[in-house]
C-alpha cells in the first residue's frame, strides 16, 4: 500500500543502501514553516541538506521524498540510550506544522489518520519497537521542540504505536505542582536515562519528557505527577 503514495524526489540522502534490518527507529518532525509549499522545497533543496523520509501534508496526504533503505538527513546530531546519530538506524516523517516559531497548531484530523496508518505500516514492515517511536525532541532536547506538545502521544499508545504510562490523570492532577526532594529528583533523572533520554541540560530534558509525557504544562520543572510518570514509564516497559 505504501508503493502508491505519491513520491517527491528529495536528493538529501545517503548515496549507500542500508538493509531492512538496521532499520529500528520511527522520528517524527513538524516542518516549522508557515508555508507547506516553501517547507516542501527546503527538504527537497540540495543546499538545505534537509529532508525526511516521508511528509504528511496539511491534507492528510502522504508524500514519500526519500526510499526507505536509504539514510535520509532529518535527525541531526541525536543521541537515544547508547546510540548516536540516529539517521543511520531510523525513519523520518515530516508533518506540516508551523511549529513552535511560527504559531504552533493543533494537528489536522487527516493529519493523524495518516500517521496512524503510515507508522502502522511501518512499524510492521520493519518491526519496530513500541518504545523505539520517537519524537525529535526526545532524541535532540538541546535543539528541538517537535513535534511538540500538541502532538497525540496518548493516542498512538491507544493504537499500539508509542508508549505511555499506566496512571490515571485524576491521580496524577493531584500530584502536579507538588515539589520533589533531592532523592526523589535523582530518581527522575535517573528514570529518563532508563527511558533513553541524553542531554547535559537538565531544563531541555525535563521539557522534552513533559512535551512527550505530561503535555498539559511544559514547566521545566520537576514536580511529583513527572516523577510519578517516570516510575510508571520504566515499570510496565521494557526500555
Amino acid at each position: 500500500m505504501l508503493n502508491n503514495l505519491r513520491k517527491i524526489y528529495s536528493p538529501n540522502f545517503d548515496s549507500k543502501k542500508r538493509k531492512a534490518r538496521n532499520i529500528k527507529f520511527i522520528i517524527l518532525h513538524y516542518t516549522g514553516m508557515q508555508n507547506e509549499k516553501n517547507a516542501i522545497k527546503r527538504l527537497t533543496d540540495a543546499n538545505s541538506q534537509v529532508s525526511s523520509h516521508y511528509l504528511i501534508a496539511n491534507s492528510g496526504e502522504i508524500v514519500n521524498l526519500v526510499p526507505d533503505l536509504y539514510i535520509s538527513w532529518h535527525a541531526g546530531k541525536s543521541n537515544w540510550k547508547k546510540i548516536k546519530s540516529l539517521n543511520s538506524s531510523s525513519l523520518g516523517i515530516e508533518i506540516s506544522n508551523p511549529g513552535h516559531e511560527n504559531g504552533y497548531k493543533n494537528y489536522k484530523k487527516k493529519q493523524i489518520k495518516s500517521i496512524i496508518f503510515l507508522i502502522s505500516a511501518l512499524k510492521k514492515r520493519y518491526k519496530i519497537k513500541n518504545q523505539n517511536i520517537l519524537g525529535h525532541s526526545d532524541i535532540a532536547p538541546d535543539r528541538k521542540k517537535d513535534p511538540g506538545e500538541k502532538f497525540p502521544w496518548k493516542l498512538m499508545y491507544d493504537k499500539n504505536l508509542s508508549i505511555w504510562h499506566k496512571l490515571e490523570e485524576k491521580k496524577l492532577r493531584r500530584l502536579r505542582g507538588q515539589e520533589c526532594n533531592n532523592l526523589e529528583i535523582l530518581k527522575f533523572f535517573n528514570n529518563l536515562k532508563v527511558i533513553g533520554y541524553k542531554s547535559k541540560n537538565k531544563i531541555n530534558i525535563i521539557k522534552a519528557f513533559q512535551r512527550r509525557f505530561r503535555q498539559k504544562l511544559v514547566s521545566g520543572k520537576i514536580d511529583k505527577e513527572c516523577l510519578f510518570i517516570s516510575i510508571s514509564l520504566v515499570k510496565n516497559k521494557k526500555h
